[in-house]
């Protein structure tokens, strides 16, 4: 149990070294461009479409699959 407390103070102490660093503007943010969001945009809707999909096969087919 001690050195869990010892590794969890360590992490807190870093990550409140990065949050202070943050607020300072020491670290680069970094933007996110136009692009990005498309791409995501894409890749969720994609998702969506494929699961949307595989859950009208499922409710389709619901009688047939029950025997595999």
């Amino acid at each position: 149990m001690n050195k869990l407390a010892i590794r969890l103070s360590l992490a807190a102490k870093a990550h409140w070294a990065n949050i202070q660093a943050h607020s300072r503007g020491d670290m680069d943010r970094g933007d996110i461009s136009i692009t990005t969001i498309i791409i995501w945009t894409a890749a969720v809707a994609g998702a969506l479409a494929i699961a949307g999909t595989i859950a009208v096969v499922v409710v389709k087919y619901q009688g047939k699959l029950s025997g595999i």
